[in-house]
């Protein structure tokens, strides 16, 4: 698993609109073609990629336009980049090489972003597994940085809500989809409901519609925006006294495995984006 933070200053000030995330993965997958296009084609085929790509965060503008926003050339933003799959090491290297190594620019429609610091960190499942005993599971603390989309099983029906089972469901889907045979875990629904409790930080939460693809609209003859509704903000997650020690395991390797992976659907498209705090240190106060 390997992630990456970069930090960019937009080349002008220009407008970009407020789901940003769909322009940012669309330059991304464009500079992976340009490197490895087999690597680019698999991405962009792939029904569950393991590329998760947060939007821009940072102070912003108003935009002239409906639905827009303005960065400023005076400023710094940042986006992370996420990649859970070992058999997907090639997307990480088509992405370093151009951006880094060669100083490629990412360009957005009306204006680009250069490079100005990268942080990277690797980390393999078995590294995880490994951390996990350290942390005494008290309690974990997720701040969902850009709207978490979350559809509840193959139905319409999105969570607007930081729910633990929601939450926990979409990531233990997501992590035995990409791990070894060996580390593959059989949680239930039941269980993440029995021995986990949730505490949303109200002030921090809030809800959000966002524009996470395109397609063709044949009656119109013009292309349609896909939107998906998610959610925002921070919460702790907490085990009652008597979760077992394997459940308290699963959780917090989860909980690990989520700065990788994003929360829910879209997570290629600026959704999903978390930041995890673990132990009595996540539960600070601020």
């Amino acid at each position: 698993m390997q992630q990456m933070l970069l930090t960019v200053r937009p080349s002008t000030d220009f407008e970009i609109p407020h789901s940003d995330g769909y322009q940012l993965y669309s330059s991304l997958l464009a500079i992976i073609r340009s490197s490895d296009p087999a690597t680019s084609q698999h991405v962009h085929d792939s029904e569950i990629s393991s590329v998760a790509v947060s939007g821009l965060s940072g102070r912003f503008g108003s935009g002239t336009r409906p639905g827009h926003k303005k960065i400023n050339a005076g400023r710094t933003y940042q986006f992370h980049i996420g990649i859970t799959d070992p058999n997907e090491i090639e997307i990480f290297r088509s992405l370093i090489q151009p951006l880094i190594l060669e100083g490629m620019d990412i360009d957005l429609e009306a204006g680009s972003l250069r490079i100005e610091e990268v942080m990277s960190s690797t980390r393999t499942f078995e590294e995880l597994m490994g951390e996990v005993s350290r942390y005494d599971g008290g309690v974990i603390e997720f701040t969902f940085m850009s709207p978490a989309c979350i559809q509840y099983g193959n139905s319409s029906v999105t969570e607007m809500f930081p729910h633990r089972t929601a939450v926990f469901n979409s990531l233990l889907s997501k992590w035995n989809h990409v791990c070894p045979e060996e580390f593959k875990m059989s949680v239930s629904r039941d269980e993440f409901a029995r021995y986990l409790a949730e505490k949303p930080d109200a002030k921090s939460y809030d809800t959000h519609s966002v524009m996470v693809n395109t397609v063709h609209d044949a009656k119109r003859g013009h292309p349609r925006p896909i939107f998906k509704q998610g959610f925002t903000g921070r919460c702790a997650y907490r085990f009652v006294r008597d979760a077992p020690q394997d459940v308290r395991n699963a959780v917090v390797a989860l909980a690990m495995f989520a700065e990788y992976s994003g929360v829910g659907s879209s997570v290629g498209r600026g959704c999903g984006w978390v930041r995890v705090k673990m132990g009595a240190e996540g539960a600070r106060k601020r």
